[in-house]
Order: structure tokens, then sequence, then C-alpha cells
């Protein structure tokens, strides 16, 4: 899901401003989505947040960096080829959100997870988005 929540942060110059920031969490439900999304947040903020929209995301995998510069998210777009029965080749379209650094490091990323499978595919196109942060789903202990 990507939810947007409001909440005060504290600017660089010390003023305090609303502010809507753009996160994704790993949710089921929009209900789930709201819960993990507060309970992530509101670790780094101090007041009150409030959850202003939710959408579910169209990702088919959210790739994680390990590289403390990496980050910048970014939507990356293919297209997996099919042929179909008829001997039409079909165009699916996937997206996955990527933790980068730059524009091309995400492209890259996702070129060579791909390259690893026998999946034919052509790229599409890539650009950077406005979340802030995505978060794993955690399993309940």
């Amino acid at each position: 899901m990507e939810v947007d929540v409001r909440y005060r942060k504290t600017m660089e110059d010390g003023e305090e401003k609303a502010v809507t920031e753009r996160y994704v969490v790993d949710a089921m439900s929009f209900t789930e989505g709201e819960a993990s999304a507060i309970k992530e947040v509101k670790q780094y903020v101090s007041g009150d947040l409030k959850v202003k929209k939710m959408n579910p995301a169209a990702y088919r995998e959210v790739m994680f960096s390990e590289d403390s510069e990496d980050e910048g998210w970014y939507k990356v777009r293919i297209a997996e080829l099919d042929m179909q029965d008829n001997g039409k080749l079909k165009r699916i379209p996937v997206n996955y959100l990527v933790q980068a650094g730059t524009l091309q490091r995400a492209v890259n990323n996702v070129m060579a997870v791909m390259g690893n499978t026998m999946i034919d595919y052509v790229f599409v196109s890539a650009a950077e988005t406005k979340i802030v942060d995505a978060f794993e789903h955690k399993k309940k202990d």
C-alpha cells in the first residue's frame, strides 16, 4: 500500500510545518496498511500523525538496498514478453519499486535481477518517486 501520512515536522530553521509524506507498507487490507504506517512512522516523529490517503501499490517487488547511500526510491517498469498460442507476442507490464542512489543505479539493479532469470523482457521506463521510505512486513513472533 502507498500511504500518505501528515504530521508536523521541525524544519532545518527550527520552524514547525505540516507536511505530507508518502510511505510504502506491506499490507493485505486498508486497515492493516493504516495500522502498519502509523506504527512505523510514529517511531520517527513526535506529536500527532494522520493517514491522509491510501492506495494499493502496483509493485511486483520492492527492492531494498543495503548501501547507506541509496536513499531514493524509483519506479522501474519493464514489459515481460510472452508468446501466445496464436503466435502473437504479448507484453505484460511489471513495476518494481527500487531503493537506489540514482535513477541509473535503480535501472541497473532491476536489469541485474532480470538477467538472472529466464524471462524475456524489455525495459520500458524509470522515474524517481516521492516515496520517503518503504517498510517490509514483519512476522509476528
